[in-house]
């Protein structure tokens, strides 16, 4: 009896963990984000937009604390290129992208690229950040969720999940789950 409970167990957690990495890797790889049209001169013609080129929804606006209690806006990265992470300390996939996304800003925030974390970690966590930033060598604004911005994100499912912002303030897509620092720099170069 004590074997079949064991082994329902292991099934059940196999099976969880199974369909959470089949989720993660059905989500959207990279190049499908598209670069932004130029505006054509004919902007009066009728012609359909394939789907790809349909109006793209207004990021939804947040103003957040960060680690030091200052707020920081979406509104204040206008004009720049911004991946909107959502994430947190405990992890593992999280803490897998957090160098690329170091070498990121490092090669790109010149020229117009920025990332804005969002922990959703536990209030009672919060205090934890600080240092995992100096490990971390975080290089980007680390900000505390408000528990309405993951929902006013389409509620967030699973984390690492990364939201890409073009210059205008559009959401371009979004990535569930961890990827390769050449796969994120692939959508960079696209949008920028």
């Amino acid at each position: 009896m004590k074997f079949d409970l064991k082994m329902k167990i292991i099934l059940f957690v196999v099976i969880i963990f199974g369909g959470l990495f089949w989720y993660n890797s059905t989500s959207i790889p990279s190049g499908v984000v598209a670069k932004p049209q130029e505006k054509s001169s004919q902007q009066n013609s009728t012609q359909t937009k394939p789907a790809g080129e349909q109006k793209t929804p207004d990021a939804p606006p947040f103003t957040l604390k960060n680690i030091n209690g200052g707020e920081v806006s979406l509104a204040d990265y206008k004009g720049k290129v911004v991946f909107v992470n959502f994430w947190a300390t405990w992890c593992p996939p999280c803490r897998a992208e957090i160098p690329h996304f170091v070498e990121l800003i490092d090669k790109y925030g010149k020229d117009g690229f920025a990332i804005l974390g969002i922990s959703v970690d536990d209030k009672k966590d919060h205090k934890k950040i600080p240092a995992f930033m100096k490990k971390y060598k975080i290089n980007y604004p680390i900000l505390l969720d408000d528990n309405k911005t993951r929902f006013d994100y389409g509620g967030i499912r699973s984390i690492p999940t990364t939201f890409v912002i073009d210059r205008e303030g559009k959401v371009l897509g979004n990535i569930v789950g961890s990827r390769s620092k050449e796969q994120f720099e692939d959508i960079i170069k696209q949008v920028l």
